[in-house]
């Protein structure tokens, strides 16, 4: 077990090292010059090609790469193109989409899984006819649709609940304000995730709830209560794991989408912004951060499937043995 982690770990490096490579040639191809197109005096071109000998931009691209390389390593992600370093500013906005994301992806997995659950045990009911509806507007519904749609009823319409930003100006700091703010960005991921992990929990529990090992737990004693959400769960939770893995790229972007309907100061945001004004040393740097939480993610995930089903830690072993 402990040389496959070992050999799972040593992958996820070398992925990374992939991206970073892939990354930063390309936004270094791309064309165009982010001080061309502001006008700027002599003078303050002066200072420019001053900073850039300073910082190493004015270097071959291979030595900028392996200096910034050096860097990433410690933690520093470098100056972006106000020379400014990127880690003064960047964490903060990650951690706002992070925060978002992940109050909308366990709101999601609390919902999900008991309402999966529940109408696996009793399919096409109401309940069960209500979570599909519920999904036809998840799949079927575009992010930044229903974003503005929920923007447009419960703020322009209802007045219940503010419209963007993270915080009213003269309420910075405060819990309430912040989690007014959150609803309805939350909102807006959570139900295009319900649709996804309904359906996974749904049907995974009703192909597990005729399995023989279930009859056979029942044989033995154990109550409906337990055959249910020990037995069934565990083994109806591997696809479920599969999808957290492959949907952090998708949470990743959609969130992009929703921070940019409601304003939110995070991850994507920024992105825009920087894309916008070719500051690109910022766009690597998000690309990174991203890639690397979607490269744990995975990483994370197989973990877990070492946890849950027995079958695939005797296959890591097997692997590793040949």
């Amino acid at each position: 077990m402990w040389k496959y982690i070992l050999f799972r770990t040593v992958q996820s490096v070398v992925v990374l090292f992939a991206v970073s490579s892939v990354a930063f040639v390309l936004m270094h191809l791309m064309p165009g010059n982010p001080w061309a197109s502001i006008g700027m005096t002599e003078e303050q071109y002066k200072w420019v090609d001053e900073q850039k000998h300073l910082h190493g931009l004015d270097l071959p691209l291979y030595e900028q790469y392996f200096r910034w390389l050096k860097g990433l390593a410690k933690g520093y992600l470098g100056v972006d193109y106000n020379f400014v370093p990127i880690g003064d500013y960047i964490w903060w906005n990650a951690k706002n989409s992070f925060f978002l994301l992940g109050i909308a992806w366990l709101l999601t997995l609390l919902v999900a899984i008991p309402w999966g659950i529940h109408n696996s045990t009793k399919p096409y009911g109401v309940s069960d006819r209500t979570a599909l509806f519920l999904s036809v507007i998840g799949f079927s519904v575009p992010g930044f649709v229903l974003g503005y749609w929920l923007q447009q009823i419960f703020s322009m319409q209802l007045l219940w609940l503010p419209p963007s930003g993270m915080h009213t100006p003269s309420k910075e700091g405060e819990l309430w304000d912040l989690i007014q703010h959150m609803i309805l960005p939350v909102a807006t991921l959570a139900i295009g995730m319900l649709a996804y992990y309904l359906k996974f929990v749904r049907d995974g529990m009703m192909e597990v709830l005729d399995d023989g090992f279930l009859m056979t737990a029942r044989a033995k004693g154990a109550s409906e209560r337990r055959v249910i959400y020990v037995h069934a769960l565990k083994n109806a939770l591997i696809p479920v794991i599969t999808l957290i893995a492959l949907d952090i790229p998708v949470l990743i972007s959609g969130s992009a989408i929703v921070e940019n309907v409601f304003n939110w100061p995070g991850l994507g945001t920024l992105m825009v912004t920087s894309a916008l004004k070719r500051n690109f040393p910022v766009l690597i740097a998000i690309i990174m951060i991203v890639s690397g939480v979607v490269v744990l993610a995975n990483w994370a995930a197989d973990m877990l499937y070492t946890l849950v089903d027995p079958r695939v830690r005797a296959t890591g072993k097997k692997s590793m043995a040949k």
